[in-house]
């Protein structure tokens, strides 16, 4: 791969696309910004392949901040599980972001509204940078990454609970990454029952299928239940079972959110949280 100009753009995930559109091998991602973080896994996800290994060397209290949306946890799984991204922590001291190739070292510079890559790349000071960083990752803490993958997420909810379910779950996950607001009061329970309430699901099947994927307990389910139904965003009704405690049927408690079709359920439901 040969970048032979620097990259400007409004855009991360543009100008990282740029950067990385002909890469192959090993490519080192050195103390990524938190946009940078989010483009790689979200933007650039699709030009990454099995000839590309990316190897991202973060600090870990940073990397922690950006894995807590799940959109980018869910994706950067995705990658992980596909072999074609790696993470790892230590304390990193280099001042900017760094992409490093086998050809050339990109500097990530982001303002207020551009983003740059500044491209180095005689041999000597690129193969320099690249044995530094090699050395640094060997060395580094593996990011014990807990959120499933998003395709796992989507196949056992279209499978476990329903495709209409999975449906309206993707419906929401794009309003929000096309919004990218970080700070959404939905996370991946609260969105999963709001589908579930959608669509008549079962509390226990919907909390069942949560905890055996890995987006979280059947308590905390139960809890974030209990949390949504005081704030009127939805309502139970008792299903009697041929042995044992009735079920909870979750339906949506709100007229604005009865009345919202799929792709306006995040924006009513945080309205409504506001």
């Amino acid at each position: 791969m040969s970048l032979d100009a620097n990259v400007l753009g409004t855009d991360m995930g543009h100008v990282l696309s740029s950067v990385l559109s002909e890469v192959t091998g090993a490519v080192y991602v050195v103390n990524p910004t938190q946009d940078l973080t989010k483009a790689l896994v979200t933007d650039c996800s699709d030009i990454l392949t099995n000839d590309t290994s990316v190897r991202l060397l973060s600090d870990e209290q940073r990397l922690k901040e950006v894995m807590d949306n799940f959109i980018v946890a869910s994706n950067a799984a995705e990658l992980v599980d596909s072999n074609v991204l790696t993470l790892r922590v230590d304390d990193v001291s280099e001042p900017n972001s760094l992409i490093v190739t086998t050809s050339a070292t990109v500097a990530m510079i982001q303002t207020n509204n551009q983003v740059a890559g500044l491209i180095a790349d005689e041999i000597e000071f690129v193969t320099s940078v690249r044995d530094s960083y090699e050395q640094a990752f060997e060395s580094a803490t593996s990011y014990p990454l807990q959120t499933p993958a998003i395709s796992s997420v989507r196949s056992t909810l279209a499978s476990e609970i329903g495709d209409e379910t999975r449906s309206d779950f993707d419906s929401v996950l794009t309003t929000l990454q096309t919004a990218r607001d970080d700070r959404s009061a939905l996370n991946e329970v609260i969105i999963s029952l709001l589908v579930a309430a959608k669509n008549n699901v079962l509390l226990y099947d919907i909390s069942k299928w949560g905890e055996d994927v890995g987006i979280a307990s059947k308590a905390t389910f139960s809890r974030t239940k209990t949390e949504l139904e005081e704030s009127g965003l939805i309502d139970t009704e008792k299903v009697p079972i041929d042995v044992g405690r009735p079920r909870l049927r979750l339906k949506l408690g709100h007229n604005q959110l009865v009345r919202a079709s799929s792709d306006q359920l995040a924006g009513v439901a945080e309205s409504l949280l506001a």
